[in-house]
Order: C-alpha cells, then sequence, then structure tokens
C-alpha cells in the first residue's frame, strides 16, 4: 500500500478562510497564509486552496494571497477556483502553486483538460468534482455546488482523466461538512473507473473516519478535510499515528 496524504483544504472567500455545511451557511476561520504556514510546520502532506466565490462570480482568482500563501509553505500546493483557460493554469502556476485544480472551467470548456495536461503534464491537472444525489444519480455540480449541471458525474469524471486529468478530488456536497465520514460508496464508484489517484472530500469528523475511509477503501490516495483540522479537533499528528498503529502507511 502506498503512502496515503493527509491534506487540509482551504476554502477562501475575500481574502479569509471560511467553512460551512453542505456548501452553504460560511463561517469565517482564519488568515489563509497563517493557516498554511501552520499545516506546512504540522503534518500535512500537501494543501489544497480554493478561491470559492471566483467561477460564482466570473472573476480570476485572487493571485495576491496565493502568493503570500505559496511562499509561507515547503509541502505540495494545489490551487482553484475561477480557472477557465490555459492562461490562467499559466498564472496560478507563476503564483507558485504545483497543481492546478479545475471543476466549473472543465464543465464549460472540457478540452481545457486536454490543452492543460499537454502544456503542463498530467501531474499538474486535477479535476475537482462537486458531486450530490439527485433522484438517485450521482450528478455535477457547477460554480461552488450552487448550479446542477445534469451531468451524471461518474461518467464525468472517466472521461477527464481520460482526457488529462492527472488526479481526482471528489467533494461529497452530501457529506460535506456534516463530519459523519466519507462518502464511501460515491468515491468506490469513482475508484472503480479510474486509475489515477483520487483524494476523497467531503464528511470528516473523527480519526476513525480516515482510518476506515483506508481500510475499506485502499484504491483512495488522500484523506482531505478542513473544519477539523481549522478548529483543531484533530491534530494531523495525532491521525497518522492512530494510521500508522492501524497499518497505514503515512508520512510522519
Amino acid at each position: 500500500m502506498i503512502t496515503k496524504r493527509i491534506i487540509p483544504c482551504l476554502d477562501v472567500k475575500d481574502g479569509r478562510v471560511v467553512k460551512g455545511v453542505n456548501f452553504k451557511d460560511l463561517n469565517d476561520v482564519s488568515s489563509p497564509v497563517e493557516l498554511a504556514k501552520y499545516y506546512s510546520a504540522n503534518g500535512a502532506d500537501e494543501l489544497v486552496f480554493y478561491d470559492i466565490t471566483a467561477s460564482a462570480e466570473g472573476r480570476a482568482l485572487f493571485t495576491d494571497i496565493l502568493r503570500e500563501t505559496a511562499k509561507s509553505v515547503f509541502i505540495p500546493l494545489t490551487v482553484g477556483g475561477g480557472i477557465n483557460t490555459t492562461a490562467d493554469f499559466d498564472r496560478v502556476l507563476k503564483c507558485g502553486a504545483d497543481k492546478v485544480s479545475v471543476n466549473s472551467g472543465a464543465i464549460r470548456n472540457p478540452n481545457l483538460i486536454y490543452e492543460a495536461a499537454k502544456l503542463y503534464g498530467d501531474q499538474c491537472v486535477v479535476l475537482s468534482a462537486d458531486v450530490k444525489r439527485v433522484d438517485g444519480e450521482f450528478r455535477v455540480f457547477a460554480k461552488g455546488g450552487r448550479e446542477d449541471t445534469g451531468m451524471e458525474a461518474i461518467s464525468w469524471i472517466k472521461r477527464c482523466v481520460d482526457m488529462g486529468a492527472g488526479e481526482v478530488v471528489l467533494n461529497s456536497i452530501d457529506t460535506d461538512g456534516v463530519k459523519g465520514g466519507f462518502d464511501i460508496e460515491m468515491l468506490e464508484a469513482v475508484c472503480n473507473v479510474v486509475s489515477v489517484p483520487v483524494i476523497a472530500s467531503g464528511g470528516a469528523g473523527k480519526i476513525s473516519d480516515f482510518i476506515e475511509l483506508f481500510n475499506t477503501l485502499p484504491k483512495v490516495d488522500a484523506g482531505l478535510a478542513a473544519s477539523i483540522f481549522h478548529f483543531g479537533e484533530v491534530a494531523i499528528n495525532d491521525l497518522k499515528l492512530e494510521m500508522k498503529k492501524c497499518g497505514i502507511p503515512s508520512r510522519i
């Protein structure tokens, strides 16, 4: 079993990290720069930085706060929000991102994934999929979970990986912020159709949720969470020690 990654997520709105439930009711948490420094020094394997209102507001990602955040960390940084063109990829990478996450931009123009992978390599292109159950079907949502695209999610994710996405972040809107555990059913459906790394996002509430995730779905490469790390409910080093005890490899 390869080393499993633990990834805190910084959802950034108006230059501040925020967190909500089911993608709604956002509350202020902290400065992204300060949080990024903390996680970089305290066991995080990677960081994800989402400008969560860029797509909905039809603007480019805020690069000043991203530059400052990127300067503060010494672990891989994935950045998303308002990524609509290869020029957006270029701009974000020049600000210090290691990987670029695309969601609404790929829904509007699926060729963006192919073009970006050709220019920067598959390993640089991360598909972020916001998925929710609608009438018994896994459905893709756009614009930070605000807009039902009507597309079935599993075939969409497979299509994007076939076009060059080198990693998938699966955000379950159903379990986001609920802290009842990861969406195992949804994650398994994705793992069954792709061979690239899959990152589980949405639902972590305690250490045992990560243990269950990695033991139930060995194909999942990483667990991503926000509020449990931001509010000190779970310390990353404690989580990794418990993973080690359970025979799940991690970088300590």
